[in-house]
C-alpha cells in the first residue's frame, strides 16, 4: 500500500475480494456544531459514518480519504483535535488515511436571483465560513458475499444490535438547553457519561457485521444512522416487503424514550434480517454487543407496531433523524 506522499494512493485488495466504497459529507451546523461538539468528537464522528456503512455490508475497512474545507480564522487547536479523533478511530480499526485535501472555506451568503427563479447565487462575503468534511472509506468483502439491503424475504426475523435512543436523547437535551451546553466544546471524553458516548463517540459495528457475513446469516442489513423506523423502511422498500415489530422488543437505552429508540437516529447500530431457519444461530451477543429480536418481515407491504399480547397493531410511521438546522 502506498498512501499519502504521491499524487495517488496505491491500494491492493485481498485476493478474491471486491471493493466496498462509501462517501459521506459532514457540514458544520448541519451534522455538528462547534459549540456542542469537541473537535475530537467531530473527527471521530466523521469517520464513524463511513466505517458504519462498511460494517452494514459485512466488510472490512481498509483505507480512508479525507478532504477538509476550513475557515481562515479556525484555531489550529481545533484542527489538531479533529485529527486526533479521526486518526485514533482509524488506528483502532487499522484503517490507513491514504489521501485527501485541505482548502480554505470562504464565507458565503445567499443572493436571490431575479426573474422568478427559485435558485440562489452564492457570493463571497466577509462572513466566516463553515467547516466541511468529505470522507471516503474503502473496504472489501469476499467476492459475492457483501450483504445488501434488498435480500429480506417474507418470514425472515428482524434483529438489531445494542440499545437505541441514547444518541437522540443527547441531541434533544442539547436543543432544550443550548445556553447550558457551551462547555461541551471543550469537554474531555473522560467526563462524558456512558449514554453520552453513543452520540459523541459512536462505535461502528464492524466486528458484528463481519461475524454475520462470515457465517452467511443475514439476508439483508443496514446501519441505523437515520433511525430504526426509517432504516427498516429502507430494507422493506428495497426488498419489496413489509414488516411488523413487537413494541416490547425494542431495546430502549437508559435515559431514552420509546420514541427516541424507535425514530431517533445517529446510532450506528446494525439492523439485519435472518431466515427463520437460522434464527437459533443468532447468539445473544456478538463481539460483546447485545443482539435483540424485533419482529418479522411480511409479504404484504407496510410497517406495523404490534402490542405485547400480539393482539393489536398500529401503523408504524416512518420518521427519520433530521439534521441540525443552522
Amino acid at each position: 500500500m502506498c498512501g499519502i506522499g504521491d499524487d495517488c494512493a496505491i491500494l491492493r485488495l485481498p485476493s478474491g475480494h471486491e471493493a466496498l466504497l462509501t462517501t459521506d459529507f459532514s457540514l458544520e451546523d448541519v451534522h455538528f456544531r462547534r459549540s456542542w461538539h469537541p473537535a475530537e468528537t467531530v473527527g471521530h464522528r466523521c469517520l464513524t459514518r463511513g466505517l458504519s456503512d462498511i460494517a452494514a455490508m459485512g466488510g472490512d475497512p481498509l483505507a480512508a480519504f479525507l478532504s477538509l474545507a476550513l475557515p481562515a480564522d479556525l484555531p489550529q487547536s481545533w484542527v489538531d483535535g479533529f485529527f486526533r479523533g479521526f486518526l485514533a478511530l482509524a488506528r483502532r480499526f487499522k484503517v490507513t488515511l491514504a489521501g485527501g485535501d485541505i482548502a480554505q472555506s470562504p464565507g458565503m451568503t445567499a443572493s436571490p436571483l431575479t426573474r422568478g427563479r427559485r435558485r440562489a447565487l452564492l457570493r463571497r462575503t466577509e462572513s466566516t465560513g463553515k467547516i466541511l468534511a468529505d470522507v471516503m472509506v474503502l473496504g472489501s468483502a469476499p467476492r459475492g458475499s457483501a450483504v445488501l439491503r434488498s435480500g429480506a424475504c417474507p418470514g425472515d426475523d428482524i434483529f438489531v444490535t445494542g440499545s437505541l435512543g441514547a444518541a437522540s436523547a443527547v441531541l434533544h437535551r442539547l436543543y432544550r438547553a443550548p445556553s447550558q451546553q457551551t462547555d461541551f466544546s471543550t469537554l474531555p471524553r473522560t467526563r462524558l457519561k456512558a449514554g453520552d458516548l453513543k452520540h459523541y463517540y459512536p462505535t461502528p459495528r464492524v466486528a458484528v457485521g463481519r461475524w454475520l457475513r462470515e457465517r452467511r446469516l443475514p439476508s439483508a442489513m443496514i446501519d441505523i444512522s437515520d433511525g430504526l423506523s426509517s432504516e427498516l423502511s429502507h430494507i422493506c422498500e428495497e426488498s419489496g416487503t413489509g414488516a411488523w415489530v413487537a413494541a416490547p422488543a425494542i431495546p430502549v437505552a437508559p435515559g431514552a424514550t420509546f420514541d427516541e429508540a424507535l425514530h431517533g437516529g445517529d446510532e450506528y447500530e446494525l439492523l439485519f434480517t435472518v431466515p427463520a431457519s437460522r434464527h437459533n444461530r443468532i447468539p445473544d451477543r456478538i463481539a460483546g454487543v447485545p443482539i435483540r429480536w424485533l419482529g418479522t418481515i411480511t409479504r404484504k407491504t407496510g410497517l406495523w407496531l404490534v402490542s405485547a399480547d400480539m393482539k393489536s397493531r398500529q401503523p408504524l410511521e416512518r420518521k427519520g433523524w433530521e439534521h441540525f438546522s443552522g
